[in-house]
């Protein structure tokens, strides 16, 4: 009896996980985010490509956006709130993925991921929407684009 059992089990499975390992991985990840505060970080936003995930201080490795802190002229400033509150909406708006593309960790010790959606990038959402740039290996000037 417990080898028919077994068999029929496998029979059963096997077929499903060859259809699920050639399919998509399904976006897994979900939290609540808001702005980070004073106290401890555990699932927040810091900037519009820099959040925190259960502890983890993850850096978007496809995109760069302005700076909310020490940020080097007004529009600068103004346009990096706006991607940090889209960044905030996207994550909440449903389950991603945290995926590794080159470097796990940059000099900072961030976990770098591009994060997607139904394997679209939310980075490259930003870049879109102006609210981001695609990464190039160094900062744009978000000052000299405002003039």
């Amino acid at each position: 009896m417990t080898c028919r059992l077994i068999l029929l089990a496998t029979a059963f499975v096997l077929p499903l996980l060859a259809t699920t390992a050639s399919a998509a991985p399904a976006d897994a990840v979900q939290a609540r985010f808001e702005p980070c505060g004073s106290a401890k970080r555990v699932t927040c936003i810091v900037d519009g490509d820099t959040f925190w995930y259960v502890g983890t201080k993850i850096r978007m490795a496809d995109i760069n956006t302005p700076e909310t802190t020490n940020p080097s002229c007004a529009y600068e400033a103004a346009l990096g709130a706006r991607a940090k509150l889209r960044l905030a909406q996207l994550l909440n708006a449903g389950p991603f993925t945290l995926e590794v593309r080159g470097r796990e960790v940059d000099r900072y010790g961030r976990a770098l991921r591009v994060v997607t959606r139904n394997g679209k990038s939310l980075g490259a959402k930003l870049a879109d929407e102006g609210l981001a740039e695609i990464w190039q290996g160094k900062r744009g000037d978000w000052c000299k684009s405002a003039a």
